[in-house]
C-alpha cells in the first residue's frame, strides 16, 4: 500500500494548471475532464484544499477554483497534509515486550528507550517531511513549463481550452434559460 494516496497525485496536477495563467478560475469538474481523472473523487478532494487556505472557491456561473495564496507559498507538505491528514509513516506497535522467553511481563531493559526500529522510521519521516515542505508548487510548475520538448504554444492551449468551456458551460445556460 502506498505512503501517500492518489487523491495527493490528483491535488497536486491540479494545483499545477491553477499556479498557471488561466484567464478565469476554472471548475473542478473542468480540472478533471482535462486530466482524465474522476470529478466525484476530485470533488471530494478541492473542500479539503479549501479548508487547508491553498485554493479558495467562487460561485456562480463563472466560478471555480484559483489558488488562496502564491504558488511559491504552498509547499508539497501542504497539499499532503490538508488532502491525507496528520498520518505517521510507521505505527509502532512495541512488540519488542512480547517476547515468548519473557513470560509476562517483558524485563525493563527489552522495552527501555526508543525502539531502534522505531527511530530509524522517525528519522526517515523527519527526511521525507523536510523535503516536501522544501519543494513549492512554484518550483513543480516551473519544472512542468519547463519540461524539454514542451511546445511553446503548449500554455496557449491549456488556456484555450479552459476558456472553452467556460464559454460552453455559459451559452448552456443562456440557451436554457431562453428555453423556459
Amino acid at each position: 500500500m502506498p505512503y501517500f494516496g492518489t487523491g495527493v497525485e490528483y491535488a497536486l496536477h491540479c494545483l499545477l494548471w491553477l499556479a498557471g495563467p488561466l484567464e478565469r478560475p476554472p471548475s473542478s469538474r473542468d480540472l478533471a475532464d482535462m486530466q482524465g481523472i474522476s470529478p466525484a473523487f476530485l470533488k471530494k478532494i478541492f473542500p479539503k484544499l479549501e479548508k487547508a487556505g491553498i485554493v479558495e472557491a467562487s460561485g456562480g456561473i463563472r466560478g471555480g477554483y484559483r489558488l488562496a495564496r502564491p504558488a511559491e507559498t504552498i509547499t508539497v507538505l501542504d497539499v499532503v497534509d490538508a488532502v491525507e491528514g496528520p498520518k505517521s509513516l510507521f505505527d509502532c506497535q512495541e512488540i519488542r515486550g512480547r517476547c515468548a522467553l519473557f513470560e509476562g511481563k517483558p524485563p525493563k531493559w527489552s522495552t527501555q528507550g526508543v525502539c531502534g526500529i522505531h527511530a530509524v522510521m522517525l528519522r526517515a519521516e523527519n527526511i521525507l517531511r523536510e523535503e516536501l515542505a522544501r519543494t513549492s508548487l512554484a518550483s513543480l510548475a516551473a519544472g512542468v513549463l519547463g519540461k524539454n520538448g514542451l511546445p511553446a504554444r503548449f500554455p496557449d492551449q491549456v488556456r484555450s481550452w479552459f476558456a472553452d468551456r467556460q464559454t460552453a458551460r455559459e451559452e448552456a445556460r443562456v440557451t436554457g434559460m431562453r428555453s423556459r
